[in-house]
């Protein structure tokens, strides 16, 4: 695969909307125009001539790390569209710092925080074709760091990947969201690689997720490995609960991903004066909340209609009038530019 040369990237920064339906995008993958690849070697012991190329298929050896023993991780971030067509990043460098959070627990090297913006700068504007209109979707951003050395022994990667592709989106779930609470797989372990963006904690999860879909359930709820009385978060989402002015949410304490989502919701709730806490949650807690949400890049905020545990159905308060809709009004205000920025939490990119 050729790199993009100057003449082309500008060429391409120019273009026009690609040709998309951008009303019925939901959250699947779109064949973009290109992706972002940087290698680091034994030789170089750093990442190195990162390149833009085109958007297809990559090779590496059968015995590589990353097919062999699972040692990868991903990010997810998204790009926006303001309503003067500026492009808007949100919180990348929270994204680079969680990489390389994830990156030490698995014996990986990172990207440095710069390499890591600037790949992901580069990937949007090669597909800025792609990027939806204002208030019609984002553009999902998703980095890769994969172990791509030679290595049949169990031990970490001479050689890895960093790869960034990206992919126009719509919402994440489509309709309400009711979660069935599963008691008898747990998505991580104290000790385990729940608090980062290990590629293995998720393939673990889709066989009781796709048991319960199949009941009508949108997602799980996990509970904790120790107790299994605490709530943790749901397959690819933290979770928050609402009663009276305190917003409570599970505590990160290795087997929760700190979510970036989660973090700026926080601070928002906060300024709205609402008592936010981190701690741990009973199971019981949660037929006596208000309102119950859920928060994610993907997803970004979303309430929750419904939880059932055990056969036991509790339902919430859902519409315009719930917390969940005024702080995503207010946190995708602020990724579109609709908003102020008054955190510094953007990146303009065009």
């Amino acid at each position: 695969m050729g790199s993009l040369s100057k003449q082309e990237q500008v060429e391409w920064e120019k273009a026009e909307y690609a040709n998309v339906n951008w009303d019925e995008l939901g959250f699947a993958l779109t064949k973009t125009d290109y992706m972002y690849v940087m290698n680091f070697t034994e030789e170089e012991q750093k990442f190195f001539n990162g390149t833009l190329t085109r958007f297809g298929n990559i090779e590496m050896c059968p015995s590589s790390g990353i097919l062999n023993y699972g040692q990868g991780l991903f990010e997810g971030l998204k790009a926006y569209r303001k309503e003067d067509e500026g492009i808007l990043l949100f919180r990348p460098q929270e994204n680079a710092l969680r990489m390389k959070m994830g990156a030490d627990r698995m014996c990986m090297p990172s990207p440095t925080v710069d390499q890591f913006i600037d790949a992901v700068k580069k990937t949007v504007l090669a597909n800025k074709r792609w990027v939806p209109p204002y208030g019609r979707g984002s553009l999902y951003v998703r980095p890769l760091l994969m172990a791509t050395g030679r290595n049949l022994g169990v031990k970490p990667s001479s050689d890895y990947t960093f790869l960034v592709y990206a992919s126009p989106v719509g919402n994440y779930h489509k309709g309400d969201l009711n979660l069935m609470v599963e008691d008898n797989v747990h998505r991580a372990i104290p000790g385990g690689t729940g608090g980062i963006k290990a590629v293995t904690n998720y393939s673990p999860v889709y066989k009781p997720l796709t048991e319960a879909k199949a009941k009508g359930f949108s997602d799980l709820l996990f509970l904790d490995a120790l107790t299994g009385s605490n709530i943790e978060e749901g397959s690819a989402c933290n979770i928050f609960i609402l009663k009276g002015n305190v917003i409570s949410t599970p505590t990160t304490h290795g087997t929760i991903l700190p979510g970036i989502t989660r973090t700026s919701i926080m601070e928002i709730a906060s300024d709205f004066g609402y008592q936010v806490e981190e701690r741990a949650i009973l199971i019981k807690e949660v037929f006596d909340a208000e309102e119950v949400f859920c928060t994610g890049t993907a997803m970004v905020v979303k309430s929750v209609a419904s939880i059932t545990y055990q056969g036991k159905r509790i339902g919430y308060k859902l519409g315009a009038e719930t917390l969940a809709q005024k702080l995503h009004a207010t946190l995708t205000g602020i990724q579109t530019g609709l908003i102020e920025d008054k955190l510094g939490w953007t990146m303009l990119i065009d």
